[in-house]
């Protein structure tokens, strides 16, 4: 940026510039911004991204289609769940597959704990820099509610890995269900209390009202989805306009505000962790007994029929033995659910660890697909899939050569966009603003950097 200079009360001034961070502890490292500043107005700033460029898609093309999990796990590594079902399903895609309806409940569910993981974590620190410690406290205890869930079903808390191409990793433990009620009722009393703290005070509204405005016209022309474009008045939501999965079975709404402002975002953002309570509560509810994963004709097998095939010989199937996993893969016991039905062929899905622990068939299975040049292999083609994460539409558009690796992979990151205007956000501003303004924005870097 050059300098610029004007003229007040017939006195040359001079605007100044300021690296604020990437150290700077708001910025978490991650993040360059250089402003600026006619005293402590902001009149112009320059916005740097970069400082953790994971090379994700290239890192994707590189591996199997499977092995590209633990990667999605780490872009909004605040709600991974909800990354590795957008990959899971862009995959499925490509083989045409729809995954059996209690997966589907299954993958919704656990959809929905991540968003408000991420919504929880977002207010939290965004009001902890504000300076409301309490809303930090209390915020960090419901989210500790959610990750101890998370744990309980898939054997870690925040890079979980448990969506599978053609399913999930495992069923709902013994007692999950119960819990989680236990642990949404909980969370919605935090809810309450921390409404009854921040909403209508003053010092909070202060400090976010008219703070890092965008208006709905640049909002749209940007490319902005998620709570920044419904806190502009735009009630767009991948879940509403294209549904997926069963999400068009529930009752919920689309919170929206008008302002465009850091105080709407947080708004729209308190709301949404309401509907999403809703939504859990109504898939709980409503979830049917059944298979958790397909074969790769969308068959679905008893574990009767999986032992008449292992007698017939088809070494390719699996026989119906048992095997006792230890504490960190709590969850995947899908022997001891009796709901829970196996499935025959898996080309596209991985064997659940009981199979590769308690028998060879299962064990080998897991090998060939997880080996460079075996694998998964979906037909030749191209697919793009997008879910609603908790910053808005996350994408993957994938091309397919047949081999068991992705020839191209990219990922539309929803954060990207808003850092994209950040700059336009905080022109007109003061020093202090740029605080409000990026935490509203919830910047996740892993999703920023691809």
């Amino acid at each position: 940026m050059e300098k610029t200079e004007s003229q007040k009360s017939s006195k040359r001034t001079e605007s100044a510039f300021l690296n604020f961070g990437p150290s700077h502890p708001s910025m978490h490292g991650v993040i360059r911004i250089i402003t600026e500043l006619e005293g402590e107005r902001i009149v112009g700033a320059e916005v740097e991204i970069g400082y953790l460029h994971r090379c994700f898609e290239k890192a994707c093309e590189n591996v199997g289609w499977t092995q590209a999990f633990p990667y999605t796990d780490r872009l909004n590594y605040v709600s991974s769940l909800l990354n590795n079902v957008g990959w899971a399903m862009t995959a499925e895609k490509l083989f045409g597959v729809t995954v059996p309806e209690r997966c589907q409940y299954l993958r919704v569910i656990v959809s929905e704990i991540s968003r408000i993981v991420d919504h929880l974590t977002c207010i939290a620190a965004a009001a902890m820099e504000l300076g409301a410690l309490t809303v930090f406290l209390y915020f960090m205890k419901a989210r500790e509610f959610l990750y101890d869930l998370i744990e309980m079903l898939t054997g870690a808390r925040i890079t979980v890995s448990y969506v599978r191409i053609g399913g999930v990793k495992a069923d709902f433990p013994p007692g999950f269900e119960e819990k989680l009620r236990r642990a949404l009722k909980e969370i919605e009393k935090i809810i309450v209390e921390v409404d009854k703290l921040l909403t209508r005070n003053r010092i909070f509204i202060d400090r976010t009202k008219g703070i890092g405005v965008l208006d709905q016209q640049r909002t749209i022309a940007y490319g902005i989805t998620g709570p920044l474009l419904r806190a502009v008045g735009v009630p767009y939501d991948v879940r509403k306009d294209k549904p997926y999965l069963v999400y068009d079975r529930f009752d919920f709404e689309i919170p929206i505000a008008d302002g465009g402002d850091s105080y709407s975002r947080y708004l729209v953002r308190m709301e949404e962790m309401r509907q999403s309570v809703k939504i859990i509560e109504q898939a709980l509810e409503n979830i049917p007994p059944g298979a958790i994963a397909v074969d790769l004709s969308g068959r679905e097998m008893t574990g009767a029929d999986m032992v008449e095939t292992g007698k017939q010989g088809k070494v390719r199937d699996y026989v119906g033995a048992k095997a006792k996993v230890d504490l960190t893969l709590d969850g995947t016991d899908s022997h001891g659910a009796s709901n829970v039905r196996l499935v025959e062929h898996r080309e596209m899905t991985l064997p659940s660890r009981e199979e590769c622990y308690g028998n060879i068939e299962g064990l080998i299975a897991n090998f060939m697909l997880v080996m460079d040049n075996w694998g998964i292999k979906p037909p030749k083609g191209e697919a793009y899939h997008a879910v609603e994460a908790a910053n808005g539409e996350l994408g993957f558009y994938v091309v397919s050569d047949g081999t068991g690796k992705p020839m191209r992979a990219r990922c539309r990151g929803p954060c990207f966009f808003p850092m994209a205007t950040l700059h336009e956000m905080l022109i007109g501003d003061m020093v202090a603003d740029i605080i409000p303004a990026f935490g509203s924005i919830n910047m996740i870097a892993g999703e920023l950097d691809r």
